[in-house]
């Protein structure tokens, strides 16, 4: 049987999700096709967002990360960490060693509000902190002092949510979580004592889900409040839209009935205060030396459903701003990229050259596919789609007219023959032996899964010796490469000769 080996370019929910597609559709095929998929991920720790997107006291979000072990543990896919595209290996290194590549390194970057005083010291990307408090290795443990006393988020989606919720939640109860140990001292340092969290539009037209919602209204020791008449759906929307949408999406209503339930709460004397507020537009960030406050426009929707400043405006005193307006993602060397929708252009993941057609052998997913929409689970039909044209081209899988395979989740993994913890340059001849030699080149040793077992061994060791939960986040990239024994990040050994 041939065998087809393929490389995909991100280990997280995307990137795992079209490996597991990889092996599932080719054993389905007439005749069953064997694919072999290296994993690539310039991180020496698989799972993506999972790992550092997902806020620590989500315990329940996370543990999607044990399903994706179980497509790291199949023999059919190796984990290749610490591999970056660009400055490890090259687009052409991997077409050359492959029979098709396919990209999922996802949305990694926050939008700009694109206002003065945004690059003030004390305004932050959302990601940036998301990044920080989830321990991600490209982020000091020391970035961020939570000297401020109130700061403002910027956004209403679940991003927005999570970031507000750590400020104001009580440390004490996040010792039972992953959270690091430098990230929980800081933290418990914080501050922080007041948190406003600001939309453009009006609580109907907010992206966060009712549940995020509601959490952040049961947190012990904060009340909340909303701004004067903004829970109101009419107030500042005469087009009726806002209603409409109230009675037809119960998402929607959900919503907007917990801010309704929060606007008829007193405050209560706690010694903390989360201030929800809507129809307010950043118009600049104020301060000299760092952020001291942020001025904002009221908005409103004109006759025609357009939103429009009003010329109102107001400045809150904050020492602090995250902008979490929305994720995009960033261009990889020498893949097409699409400067407008910020996505590589595509075709059914099929990736398109500038004169519109497939380029051969290469694919995309995720994010960096279809841009920053759908939840976790919303990667896992798109992987599909991509893996369905991907078995199209090269392995005689269905073709636009055929039957399409089963979906997704009626597929099974075939049985596992090997086992977990292979290193990446064993003697399986099916396996791509050319990139080993290119990395073996340029002095790049991979981190294997077998070392990714054992960072999550010292992690338990850690929380163990903590007094600390079921595990604790190593607190550095220096800490993860030791572990795996390799040189610390800039020191990287010299190639072979």
């Amino acid at each position: 049987m041939d065998t087809l080996t393929v490389a995909v370019v991100g280990s997280g929910p995307a990137g795992l999700y079209t490996a597991e597609a990889l092996i599932k559709q080719g054993a389905v095929l007439d005749p069953p096709r064997l694919v072999r998929v290296d994993v690539l991920d310039r991180l020496p720790t698989p799972y993506g967002l999972v790992r550092y997107g997902v806020a620590p006291d989500h315990k329940s979000i996370k543990s999607i990360a044990e399903y994706l072990r179980g497509v790291l543990e199949h023999d059919g896919v190796r984990f290749l960490g610490a591999v970056s595209l660009g400055d490890g290996v090259t687009r052409e290194d991997l077409l050359a060693s492959y029979d098709a590549v396919v990209y999922a390194t996802g949305a990694m970057r926050d939008r700009r509000l694109g206002i003065a005083g945004e690059d003030l010291p004390g305004s932050h990307a959302a990601t940036d902190f998301v990044n920080w408090y989830c321990g991600h290795p490209d982020v000091d443990p020391g970035r961020f002092v939570l000297d401020a006393e109130s700061v403002a988020v910027i956004g209403v989606g679940n991003v927005a949510v999570d970031v507000t919720r750590i400020l104001l939640r009580d440390p004490a109860e996040l010792r039972e979580t992953d959270i690091s140990e430098p990230v929980l001292d800081a933290l418990t340092a914080s501050k922080v004592r007041e948190v406003h969290l600001i939309g453009r539009r009006g609580p109907a037209q907010a992206k966060f889900t009712t549940k995020e919602l509601r959490e952040l209204g049961e947190l012990a020791g904060v009340d909340v409040t909303v701004g004067a008449g903004e829970a109101d759906l009419e107030a500042f929307d005469p087009t009726g839209e806002s209603s409409r949408l109230a009675a037809a999406d119960r998402h929607v209503r959900g919503n907007c009935a917990v801010i309704r339930e929060w606007a008829a709460r007193r405050p209560q004397g706690a010694p903390r205060r989360l201030s929800v507020r809507f129809w307010l537009s950043p118009a600049r960030i104020d301060g000299g030396e760092r952020v001291e406050g942020l001025t904002l426009e009221r908005t409103r929707l004109d006759d025609e459903g357009r939103l429009t400043g009003t010329g109102e405006h107001e400045t809150l005193p904050v020492q602090m701003v995250l902008r979490s307006v929305g994720y995009q993602s960033v261009p990889l060397p020498g893949v097409p990229f699409d400067e407008r929708t910020r996505t590589v252009p595509n075709a059914d993941g099929r990736v398109l050259g500038p004169d519109g057609r497939p380029l051969p052998g290469e694919y995309v997913v995720g994010w960096l596919k279809r841009g920053p929409t759908g939840v976790i689970g919303t990667n896992k039909s798109d992987a599909a789609q991509t893996v369905r044209s991907l078995l199209a081209d090269l392995a005689g899988g269905p073709g636009a007219d055929d039957v399409q395979l089963p979906r997704p989740g009626l597929l099974r993994l075939p049985k596992i023959t090997g086992g977990p913890g292979r290193e990446p340059a064993g003697g399986d001849t099916a396996w791509s032996e050319r990139l080993a030699g290119i990395l073996a080149a340029k002095g790049i040793k991979p981190v294997s899964y077998g070392d990714w077992l054992r960072i999550e061994q010292a992690e338990r060791e850690l929380a163990s010796s903590l007094g600390r939960g079921a595990r604790v986040k190593l607190a550095s990239r220096a800490d993860l490469h030791a572990v795996c024994g390799l040189e610390p990040p800039g020191a990287r050994p010299r190639p072979a000769s």
